[in-house]
C-alpha cells in the first residue's frame, strides 16, 4: 500500500505535534511508502520508505505562495507514483485543497480530526472525505455519519513506567499541555487554593507548556495575575514546553497529573501520564472508558475548583501500593485502547476498506 499523507507539523521536537513522526515511523511498518506533505518541517529522521516535503511555512512563506508549493508537491507525487489512499491528519485545509485532484483520480481520502473547534473549513473537509477518523467519538465535533474512533496511539514504549525514577517528595501534582483558555488552567489554580487550606502537608504542582499562537500570551498572563492574587507563587511553577521525548522523566516523577480540558476533545497527555502508570484526574467524560472502575474517583465536573481539589486529596492520600496499582491498571487500559501499535493497524484496516468502497 502506498499513502499520501498531509501533516500539520513533521518535527520530532515539536512540542505538542512531536508525536506525528513517531506515528509515520509505525505506520511505515505496515505500508510499502508514504509520502509526507506537510505545513511545516522541522528535525526528522525518517525510515528508507518515507519522503517528506513541506509546503514551507518553517521558511515564512506566504499563505499564497505555500498553496502553490502543495499543489506542486502533490502533483508531483501523483505523476511520478502511484498512490492508494490520502490520509489527512489535523489539517483540513490539506483535505479540502487536495480532494480536487485525489478524487479525480480515484483516490479515497481518510482525515483525522479531533479537536473541539468545528470550523467550515472541516465541514467541508468531512463532505470530501471518505471517512474521518479520531480518537474518541466525543472528540470530533461534527456529524457522526463518516467517523471511525480508533484510539489515541501512545507510544507506551517510550511512554512507560521506570522502577529507578521515583516520585518526588514533597508530592508534585503536574499538568502538562499548551497554555491556552482550552485547557481551563484558572480551575486548577481555584483548586490548589482550596487544596492548600485544608491538606496540610507540603506538595508543590508545575505546569508544563507554553502558549502557541499571540492570543495566547494574554491568557498566560492572566494566569500569572491570578497566581500572584492567590498567593500560590511558592507552590505552582509554570516550565517552558519540552520535546516529547522528554516528556516521560516528568511523569514518572508526578504523584498525579491533571488534564482540565473539557468533553469534547481527546487530549493525549492524559493518555501519555497513565501510560507511564500515573493516576490522571480529567474532566472530560471522553476517558471515562480508560478510567474504567476508577472513573467515578478520577473524572472530575469540569470547571469545578472545588470538585478537583477533593479528588486531589483523594489521590494525595493513596499509599504507595495503592497508587501504583492504580497506575498499572490505567496502563493496562492505555495499552489495550490507545497504543501506537494498535492505532497503526486501525489506520490499515481503515484505509482498506475505504479501498474496497
Amino acid at each position: 500500500m502506498r499513502i499520501l499523507l498531509f501533516n500539520l507539523a513533521t518535527d520530532v521536537n515539536d512540542p505538542v505535534l512531536g508525536f506525528t513522526t513517531r506515528w509515520i515511523w509505525v505506520l511505515a511498518e505496515r505500508v510499502e511508502l508514504i509520502y509526507v506533505i506537510t505545513m511545516r518541517i522541522g528535525h526528522i529522521d525518517m525510515p528508507h520508505n518515507v519522503q517528506v516535503r513541506s509546503v514551507g511555512k518553517e521558511k515564512g512563506y506566504s499563505e499564497p505562495h505555500r498553496v502553490v508549493e502543495f499543489y506542486r508537491h502533490l502533483l508531483h507525487v501523483l505523476r511520478n507514483d502511484h498512490i492508494d489512499v490520502c490520509f489527512s491528519h489535523m489539517i483540513p485545509i490539506f483535505t479540502v485543497l487536495g480532494a480536487p485532484v485525489l478524487k479525480h483520480q480515484g483516490i479515497p481520502i481518510v482525515t483525522w480530526f479531533a479537536h473541539p473547534s468545528l470550523s467550515r473549513v472541516l465541514k467541508l473537509a468531512h463532505h470530501l472525505s471518505d471517512r474521518m477518523v479520531a480518537s474518541l467519538a466525543t472528540a470530533y465535533p461534527y456529524k457522526q455519519d463518516k467517523l471511525t474512533a480508533i484510539g489515541q496511539g501512545i507510544d507506551t514504549q517510550l511512554f512507560s513506567p521506570d522502577s529507578r525514577v521515583l516520585p518526588e517528595d514533597p508530592p508534585m501534582i503536574l499538568c502538562v499541555g499548551r497554555l491556552s483558555p482550552v485547557k481551563d488552567h484558572p480551575t486548577l489554580l481555584k483548586a490548589i487554593w482550596l487544596l492548600r487550606q485544608r491538606w496540610h502537608r507540603l506538595f508543590k504542582v508545575v505546569v508544563l507548556g507554553g502558549p502557541v499562537s499571540p492570543g495566547d500570551e494574554v491568557y498566560v498572563r492572566s494566569l500569572h495575575d491570578q497566581l500572584d492574587k492567590l498567593g500560590l507563587d511558592n507552590i505552582l511553577h509554570f516550565q517552558p514546553p519540552i520535546p516529547m521525548t522528554s516528556l516521560p522523566s516528568w511523569y514518572r516523577r508526578c504523584t498525579v497529573h491533571v488534564n482540565l480540558t473539557p468533553t469534547g476533545s481527546g487530549d493525549k497527555v492524559a493518555w501519555e501520564a497513565m501510560s507511564c502508570g500515573k493516576p490522571c484526574l480529567a474532566a472530560n467524560e471522553g476517558f471515562r472508558d480508560s478510567f474504567g472502575e476508577y472513573a467515578h474517583h478520577l473524572l472530575f465536573r469540569y470547571g469545578d475548583p472545588e470538585d478537583l481539589a477533593l479528588r486531589l486529596e483523594w489521590a494525595l492520600s493513596l499509599s504507595d501500593g495503592e497508587r501504583a496499582y492504580l497506575g498499572s491498571y490505567l496502563r493496562q487500559h492505555v495499552m489495550s485502547m490507545h497504543s501506537l501499535q494498535r492505532l497503526a493497524d486501525r489506520l490499515v484496516q481503515v484505509f482498506l476498506e475505504v479501498q474496497a468502497c
